[in-house]
């Protein structure tokens, strides 16, 4: 009887916890003591928290080497035209060397709880993306963690790249207030979600309810300030990208609780 009772509880939790809303902590979990925005340390606090995902931005270097950094240069280096060697000797504001993507994936690897949401991000040249791309899918293919990380970008080009290369691999395209696409452009492209900044989704809450019906995602981002995470929430969004993840689980507490 007490086995029945505990098999229903979890199949109980389990429905309750299918198709709400889940943290994805923006460049990591980087608002502690000591950490710092894409480092390695914000990753270990994202997966100390127990977040769905923890998002990264990846750029390669001038010899091929995937790099976790959000711009395109860093202290005055060009990425894409500096070397690693000369590129690890930057540091990031708590001290750490700028992260190589492979160093992401080994920490990753240690709690696959927690998946690792990979931004490529764009490339002056058509070329220099599919080149990244193909970095960024071999080395995640290496460390066999192909089932525990997720691929968004702001570039169509690289999205095509990515659906290419990694077909099984969940692909969304990311946008802000230019080239959005609806739901139904992205299903006929072949993605497996939307990435938008949550004011797309408060002009098109439509988009919502069409993506889920073609079976797409949809995350929202950069979701900071209380009043947007509960209206997030409300809307029944699949993600929610943001600085604060801790205070959205906070948040998200009540709609986790067993009726």
């Amino acid at each position: 009887m007490k086995k029945f009772i505990f098999t229903l509880t979890f199949i109980l939790f389990t429905i309750t916890l299918f198709g709400k809303t889940q943290v994805i902590a923006h460049r990591g979990y980087w608002q502690q003591e000591g950490s710092a925005k894409n480092s390695i340390s914000s990753l270990k606090n994202a997966q100390d928290i127990g977040v769905y995902g923890s998002e990264l931005d990846v750029q390669i270097t001038s010899d091929g080497i995937p790099v976790v950094n959000h711009d395109d240069s860093i202290q005055g280096l060009d990425i894409s035209n500096t070397s690693f060697r000369e590129l690890k000797q930057v540091k990031l504001e708590n001290g750490e060397t700028i992260p190589t993507l492979k160093a992401y994936l080994i920490q990753g690897k240690k709690n696959t709880d927690t998946k690792l949401i990979i931004e490529i991000k764009n490339k002056k040249e058509p070329e220099l993306e599919k080149r990244t791309v193909q970095s960024v899918v071999d080395l995640v293919s290496k460390f066999n963690m192909e089932k525990n990380v997720e691929y968004i970008s702001f570039s169509m080009n690289i999205c095509k790249e990515l659906k290419l290369a990694s077909p099984n691999t969940p692909i969304a395209y990311l946008a802000y207030k230019e080239y959005v696409l609806s739901p139904e452009e992205l299903k006929e492209i072949g993605l497996s979600g939307l990435d938008y900044h949550y004011s797309i989704i408060l002009q098109h809450p439509e988009f919502i309810e069409k993506a889920k019906s073609l079976g797409l995602s949809v995350n929202v981002w950069t979701v900071n300030d209380s009043q947007t995470i509960q209206e997030m929430i409300d809307m029944n969004v699949d993600y929610i990208t943001t600085d604060e993840p801790k205070k959205t689980m906070e948040y998200l507490k009540p709609h986790l609780q067993v009726r």
